[in-house]
C-alpha cells in the first residue's frame, strides 16, 4: 500500500506522479489527454456516465470478455461541449460538468448547481511498481454505502475496503475482504450522489479517509486505472445506470421467493421426507429444501451417494408432488481420483480443463473429497462441458443449484489436519489461448464464472422452466446469473443485527437478490433469537434457514409452540406479500432496484437517514424497524417525511419524527407509507399451491400510485410479451378517497378471481376482475 511521509500530501519516491497535459484530442466520445508518457482518456457514455482510464505505458488495455456488459462504442452517442479555458478543457453534458486540469493534470466534476463531486485530490494520479492510485476528496457531510459484501453498520466513512475473494468464516464487524469483490461505491450528501464502479478484477482497494482524512483512494494491482463516475444526482438513478453496465437479473421462478429450508446436511432420504412431510403436516410454508453436500458419492461432485440417497429420482418426485423444490449443492473442487473411473476427473483430465500451474503440472489442493483439481471456468470450453455435467442432476428433476466453496476455497492438506487456505498460484495461466490472464487477473472472477457456467446450463438443460442459481462467491455483474447469500454467519445476536446493512448495500452494489441464513449457521440459536431472525427473514429477497453440521436442529418447530407459531405467522406473511415481491422483483429486472432498501434511498435530502443501519425498506411501501437484540420488547423507530400507517393496527403517524414502538417476541414494527397500495394473495403452502382466486389490494389512505406485475411465474414465456402490468392511483377529493385502477395491459390473463379493495379504517369493496379497469369512492367522513 502507499507509504507517506512527512505531509500526507507527499509521496514515497517510488511513486511516480502524472506530468501536465501535453496535448488534447477530442473525438465525438473522447477526449484523449497525453501527459508525457502517460495517456489519459475520459470518454463520455452519457449525460450522467464517464470513464476514465490512465495508462501510465501509453497504452490502453484491450477489452476483455468478462467486462462490463456494454462496450463505449455501444452507448448511443450523446451531445457534449468542449472548451479550453485558462489551462484547462471543460466537458459539458446537459447533467454535469468535468473540469480538466492541465497543470498538474486533475479531473474536477461539477453538477448543474455547480456543486463538486469526485474531485481529484492534490494527490491525483499515481502509480509504482505493480500499483496504480487516485486520490479524491471527501466533501462536507458525504457518506459512503454499497461495496458490495461488508460487514459492520451500512455507512463506510472511514474504513478501508479490500476487494479479493476470500472464504471468510467466522467473520465479524472488522471483517475486511469477503467472499464477495465488488468494486463500486456510491457517495451521498443532501442534494447529490454519485457512483463509482473501479473496472478492475485485480486485487484493488478503497480507503475511505482512513490514512487521510478527508480524502478517498483507491487504487489496484493492475497495470492500468481504469473506473467509471455515475452522477445521481439520486441513488436509484445511479444504480439504473450502474446495472446498465454491468448486467441486471433475470426474473427468478416465482417460487424461489418462497422459503428455502436448508442444513448441512439433511443426511438421508428419509431425514428428508420426514422434513418435508413435517413442514406440510404442521402448515408451515415451504417451497424449496436443499441438499447439501452429503447427498453425493464421498462428495463427487455430480454424483448420488448409493447408501444416504439410492433413488434420489424417487425423492425428488415425491417432493414435487407435495409442493417442495429440490436444489443441490455443488462445489468447484473435482476429486483427484485417476485409477477410479471417476467421469468428471477423467473427461477434465483428458481435455485440459483443469487449471495448470506455471510449470504445466496439474495443480491441487485440498476440499471435501480430499485432494482436488479445479475446472478453469474462464475458458468458455470449460464452462460448456461443466454446464453438460448438470445434466446428472436436472434429469433427476432438480429445479436449481446451489455453488459453493468458489472464491475458491481449499487448503494445502487434508481438511481436518489444521491446514493453511491457499489459493491457486497467481502467476498461472486461465482462459483460452487468445484471452488468456494470470490467476492475479481472474481471481475474483472464479466464482462469478462458475456461476454463469451453471445458470447458462440450465436454460439449456431445462428449457420450460425458470431455474434457481445461488452463489457465495462473485464479482460484479454476478446479479446476472445468480442470487447470493452472505456466506457461514453465526447464531449471535451481532450477525441478526448486520445482516440489514450487509443486504442493503449488496442491493446498493447491483445484487438486489440476496439473503442470509436464517438462524445462523454455526452455533446454536436460541428460541428468542431464531424468532426475531425469522420476523427479519421475511424482509429478505433470499428468505432461507440454514445451519451447520455440528449444531443443533433449526427448523422452526424445534423451538416450541411459541415460535413455531411466530414462525408460521411470520411465513404466511411473506406468502401473502408474494404479489408485492415478485413486482418488486420485475423491477429490479428493469431498473436495478433494490428489493431491500436502506432508508436514504427513498429520501436521500433527509440526513437522518443517512447512518440508519437497523431500519429499511422493502419497496417504496414497507417500513421495517427488526428487534435486533434479546430481551428487547419496544424501540425507537425513526418515520421519514409523510404519513405512516402502522401495519397491525392501522394507526396514523406523522412522519420526519421518532416514534417509540411496541415490539412484543410475537411482534416485529412494521409501517406503511400513506397512498400505497400492497397486492396481497391468500395464504399457501408453497406458491404454487394453487391458482389465486382472490386478490387483495391494501389501501393505505393518502396520494400515491403503483403498479402490480403478474405472469405465470415459472416459464420464459414472459421473455416473449406474456405478461400484465395492472397500474393504480390514489388521491382525495373533498371527503371521498378515489382509487383508479386502469385496465389491465399484457398479453398474460389471470385466472378468475375476486378482487378485495380494503382501504385501512374506511371499509371495503368487492368485484370480479375482468382486467377493464374501475374507479371506487370511499367516504372519509365517518374519520
Amino acid at each position: 500500500m502507499p507509504q507517506y511521509f512527512g505531509q500526507l500530501h507527499t509521496l514515497d519516491p517510488n511513486w511516480s506522479q502524472i506530468e501536465s497535459v501535453k496535448t488534447v484530442e477530442v473525438s465525438d466520445r473522447s477526449i484523449l489527454f497525453k501527459c508525457g508518457n502517460v495517456c489519459v482518456k475520459i470518454s463520455i457514455l452519457a449525460d450522467n456516465l464517464i470513464r476514465v482510464r490512465y495508462a501510465p505505458s501509453g497504452d490502453f488495455l484491450p477489452r476483455r470478455s468478462w467486462a462490463v456488459t456494454v462496450d463505449d462504442s455501444d452507448w448511443q452517442p450523446i451531445e457534449f461541449k468542449t472548451q479550453d479555458i485558462e489551462q484547462t478543457t471543460e466537458i459539458v453534458t446537459e447533467k454535469i460538468k468535468i473540469i480538466i486540469q492541465h497543470h498538474p493534470f486533475r479531473i474536477q466534476c461539477y453538477d448543474n448547481n455547480n456543486n463538486p463531486f469526485a474531485i481529484d485530490a492534490e494527490l491525483g494520479f499515481a502509480w509504482r511498481q505493480g500499483l496504480m492510485a487516485v486520490w479524491k476528496k471527501i466533501e462536507a457531510e458525504e457518506h459512503f454505502y454499497g461495496f458490495g459484501e461488508r460487514t459492520g453498520f451500512l455507512d463506510k466513512i472511514g474504513e478501508v475496503k479490500t476487494n479479493w475473494t476470500v472464504d471468510s468464516l467466522d467473520y465479524d464487524a472488522l471483517t475486511d475482504a469477503m467472499y464477495q469483490a465488488i468494486p463500486m461505491f456510491m457517495a451521498l450528501r443532501p442534494e447529490l450522489s454519485y457512483g463509482i464502479f473501479l473496472n478492475s478484477t485485480y486485487w484493488s482497494r478503497f480507503d475511505i479517509g482512513v490514512e487521510q482524512p478527508g480524502v478517498w483512494r483507491m487504487e489496484t494491482q493492475a497495470s492500468e486505472l481504469d473506473y467509471y463516475i455515475i452522477y445521481g444526482p439520486k441513488p436509484e438513478q445511479i444504480l439504473n445506470t450502474y446495472t446498465q453496465l454491468t448486467g441486471r437479473m433475470p426474473l427468478p421462478p416465482r417460487w424461489a421467493l418462497g422459503y428455502h429450508q436448508c442444513r448441512w446436511s439433511y443426511e438421508s432420504e428419509i431425514v428428508v421426507e420426514q422434513l418435508a412431510k413435517e413442514f406440510r403436516n404442521r402448515k408451515i410454508p415451504c417451497d424449496v429444501i436443499h441438499l447439501d453436500i452429503d447427498y453425493m458419492r464421498g462428495y463427487r461432485v455430480f454424483t448420488w451417494s448409493d447408501y444416504r440417497f439410492p433413488h434420489p429420482q424417487n425423492l425428488i418426485q415425491h417432493l414435487s408432488h407435495n409442493g417442495f423444490k429440490t436444489i443441490t449443492i455443488i462445489d468447484p473442487g473435482v476429486k483427484y481420483e485417476p485409477e477410479g473411473h471417476y467421469t468428471i476427473f477423467d473427461q477434465g483430465l483428458e481435455q485440459d480443463y483443469f487449471v495448470r500451474k506455471p510449470n504445466g503440472q496439474l495443480f491441487h489442493g485440498y476440499v471435501w473429497p480430499d485432494k482436488a483439481v479445479f475446472p478453469d471456468f474462464l475458458n468458455p470450453q470449460v464452462q460448456k462441458w461443466w454446464g453438460e455435467c448438470h445434466q446428472t442432476l436436472t434429469d433427476m428433476g432438480i429445479a436449481g443449484i446451489w455453488n459453493d466453496m468458489n472464491e475458491p476455497a481449499l487448503d494445502d492438506r487434508p481438511f481436518g489436519d489444521k491446514g493453511t487456505k491457499i489459493t491457486f498460484p497467481l502467476d498461472c495461466l486461465q482462459g483460452p489461448l487468445e484471452e488468456q490472464a494470470t490467476h492475479a487477473e481472474t481471481h475474483n472472477l472464479y466464482g462469478l464464472m462458475m456461476a454463469k457456467s451453471c445458470a447458462e446450463a440450465l436454460v439449456k438443460l431445462r428449457p420450460q422452466e425458470r431455474s434457481f442459481v445461488l452463489t457465495r462467491s462473485g464479482y460484479a455483474g454476478i446479479q446476472r446469473w445468480s442470487s447470493v447469500w452472505m456466506g457461514d454467519n453465526h447464531s449471535i445476536w451481532e450477525h441478526l443485527e448486520t445482516s440489514l446493512p450487509m443486504l442493503c448495500n449488496m442491493g446498493l452494489s447491483g445484487v438486489a437478490f440476496v439473503g442470509c441464513d436464517i438462524g445462523g449457521f454455526a452455533g446454536n440459536a436460541t428460541a428468542e433469537l431464531f424468532a426475531r431472525w425469522m420476523q427479519m427473514g421475511v424482509l429478505y429477497p433470499l428468505m432461507r434457514g440454514h445451519s451447520a453440521l455440528s449444531t443443533a436442529q433449526h427448523e422452526p418447530w424445534v423451538f416450541g409452540e411459541k415460535v413455531e407459531q411466530i414462525c408460521r405467522e411470520y411465513l404466511e406473511l411473506r406468502y401473502r406479500l408474494l404479489p408485492y415481491l415478485y413486482t418488486l422483483f420485475w423491477e429490479a429486472t428493469q431498473t436495478g432496484a433494490p428489493i431491500l432498501r436502506p432508508l436514504f434511498y427513498h429520501y436521500p435530502n433527509d440526513s437522518k437517514t443517512y447512518t440508519l443501519s437497523d431500519q429499511v425498506l422493502l419497496g417504496s411501501a414497507i417500513l421495517a424497524a427488526p428487534i435486533y437484540r434479546p430481551g428487547v420488547e419496544c424501540r425507537a423507530v425513526y418515520l421519514p417525511e409523510g404519513i405512516w400507517y402502522d401495519w397491525w393496527t392501522g394507526k396514523s403517524y406523522s412522519g420526519s419524527q421518532y416514534i417509540l414502538a411496541e415490539a412484543p417476541l410475537e411482534r416485529m414494527p412494521l409501517y406503511v407509507k400513506a397512498g400505497s397500495i400492497i397486492p396481497l394473495q391468500p395464504v399457501m403452502q408453497y406458491v404454487d399451491e394453487k391458482p389465486i382466486d382472490c386478490l387483495t389490494f391494501k389501501v393505505f389512505p393518502g396520494t400515491g400510485e403503483g403498479i402490480l406485475y403478474e405472469d405465470d411465474g415459472h416459464s420464459f414465456e414472459y421473455v416473449q410479451g406474456i405478461y400484465a402490468t395492472t397500474k393504480y392511483r390514489i388521491y382525495q377529493e373533498n371527503q371521498e378517497l378515489i382509487l383508479e385502477i386502469e385496465p389491465r395491459q399484457g398479453q398474460w390473463i389471470p385466472p378468475n378471481r375476486e378482487i378485495i379493495i380494503d382501504v385501512v379504517g374506511v371499509g371495503e369493496q368487492r368485484f370480479q376482475d375482468q382486467g377493464q379497469g374501475k374507479q371506487l369512492q370511499f367516504s372519509l367522513l365517518k374519520n
